[in-house]
């Protein structure tokens, strides 16, 4: 057994039971490796960028990470934006990149890079197997990493060598040990929520926004009077009809500032202070009130859930406190495709246990109120900003539940990042609808140019801000890709496409102008 066999090995005994690969020269090894061990599903993609992302979505849903193949330094670097996005969702990523062999390193070839030098800003756990015979238990030590509480992205750079020479067989992964919460937290939140509960919110995130998370707060709510609402993007949440309806931090920073300005007190649960995306002249960076004060129930890794039963017990908060929510009715549109028809459509469209992998970002920020009265659903964002996070999310999130149709609504700009996944999801046969907005701009930097003060944009900026010369044709593209698609122009037509997309199996796309 050499030391590729002996990494894989370990992987599939560790519970990796999927690898996302864009390999090379020196992880032909670990390729044929794959090939002589069973368990590993393989799953090809044409850039590095998808491969990270899948990983990504895979984790998302599956809650185990899954493995990614990459070539050398370069071929890391292709993916690093996709891993700071999942760095920033805490997903559970375990990175195999391949090196030169040690003997080969010093001659500088062309190749040659600190591939750890690449791997450390988004990756929590770095290590270079030094030898064969290490590779095994270095695997072992990544797996327990990338599972960990929380769950990290972990690097192994596994040179050329490590991976031919001679091993001993595989590894045992450590044991995982789960993180409590605070008991003291909760006391201090429950005496909040007593005191001032009108006053105070529920910032939720992480664990505490699955089905049984959002249950616990919607009770907490009931009986305190205190508001809950979600970060601004969010890993997973649980949504649709019958599940708590919780609102969003408004991305732009007025409408944000006016939304949690009357908040005395907020109770973090796996949150972050809230905070503007980006620095903007004469706004404050953090957009809650001066005099609010902020309390941690819990980190991202702690057990969340079990922290809000806690505090539910300690306020006595039961379902009996539960409050009616109204939600929107949904009413298939017709006529002209506005902003309204197409998430009435959407909200219409989506079945019963779907995935949404949402990077619609301009187009989607009113998505949200008419799709709580959809089916039960799952809805996943992209929590570091590196645009070119949906279609990759989507992919791995197909991998992982295969029974499950994917919704991926991601706008023009962003698409044209990773469209490669396409390709993936017509090999793999993955049940993915994308629905691309075409506005032909970079709509969101638009709106940035006046929210950072920049003043009117001239016809070379307005050419930095435009996708319109020439204008992409997104149905000749899937198509290239091996994926079916249609162009709508009203919202019937659109209703229509999306009923037979929801109606058959494989991945298709939906250009939408906007």
């Amino acid at each position: 057994m050499n030391g590729a066999e002996s990494l894989v090995r370990t992987l599939v005994n560790g519970g990796v039971e999927v690898c996302f690969a864009n390999p090379g020269t020196s992880e032909m090894h670990f390729v044929a490796a794959l090939d002589r061990v069973e368990g590993m599903r393989c799953v090809l993609g044409l850039f590095e960028g998808v491969v990270t992302g899948a990983a990504d979505g895979y984790f998302r849903m599956k809650g185990t990470p899954a493995s990614t193949l990459l070539h050398l330094g370069p071929g890391l670097a292709n993916g690093l934006a996709n891993l700071h996005n999942a760095k920033k969702a805490h997903s559970g990523v375990i990175n195999i990149v391949g090196q030169h062999a040690t003997h080969h390193i010093a001659h500088n070839a062309p190749l040659t890079s600190d591939i750890e030098g690449l791997a450390r800003p988004m990756s929590d756990w770095i290590r270079t197997s030094p030898s064969a015979r290490s590779v095994a238990a270095d695997g072992a030590a990544a797996i327990a990493a990338a599972r960990g509480a929380p769950p990290q992205i972990a690097t192994l750079i596994l040179p050329a060598d490590t991976a031919w020479n001679e091993a001993e067989g595989s590894a045992k992964v450590p044991e995982d040990k789960p993180r409590s919460f605070d008991p003291q937290a909760v006391e201090t939140a429950a005496r909040i929520l007593h005191r001032e509960g009108s006053s105070t919110l529920l910032l939720v995130a992480g664990s505490s926004l699955g089905e049984r998370g959002l249950a616990l707060a919607e009770r907490i709510a009931g009986k305190s009077g205190c508001a809950v609402l979600g970060e601004t993007c969010h890993q997973r949440m649980a949504r649709g009809r019958s599940r708590f309806y919780v609102g969003r931090v408004p991305y732009a920073v007025d409408h944000a500032i006016e939304t949690l300005k009357g908040f005395k007190h907020i109770i973090l649960v796996e949150s972050n202070n809230p905070v503007a995306f980006f620095a903007y002249p004469n706004k404050p960076s953090y957009l809650k009130a001066e005099d609010c004060e902020v309390h941690r129930l819990t980190n991202w890794g702690e057990q969340s859930v079990e922290a809000l039963e806690a505090l539910a017990l300690a306020i006595g908060a039961t379902p009996k406190d539960v409050k009616l929510q109204r939600l929107d009715e949904l009413v298939k549109p017709t006529g002209p495709l506005t902003l309204a028809a197409i998430a009435q459509a959407i909200a219409c469209a989506i079945p019963e246990n779907a995935i949404v992998a949402d990077e619609s970002i301009t187009t989607g920020r009113g998505f949200f109120p008419p799709t709580a009265a959809a089916p039960p659903h799952d809805w996943l964002q992209d929590m570091g900003g590196a645009i070119g996070y949906s279609t990759p999310v989507a992919t791995g999130a197909a991998v992982a539940c295969p029974n499950r149709k994917v919704f991926c609504m991601v706008g023009d700009g962003s698409a044209m990042y990773t469209f490669q996944s396409l390709w993936t999801q017509a090999r793999e046969g993955l049940d993915v609808v994308t629905i691309v907005f075409a506005n032909r701009n970079y709509n969101i930097l638009r709106g940035e140019f006046d929210n950072v003060g920049a003043g009117k944009p001239g016809k070379r900026a307005r050419d930095m801000l435009g996708i319109d010369r020439p204008t992409i044709d997104f149905v000749a593209l899937a198509k290239g890709l091996g994926v079916p698609g249609c162009a709508v122009q009203t919202a019937d037509e659109f209703n229509k496409a999306l009923a037979e997309a929801v109606q058959s199996s494989g991945p298709c796309l939906i250009e939408v102008p906007i």
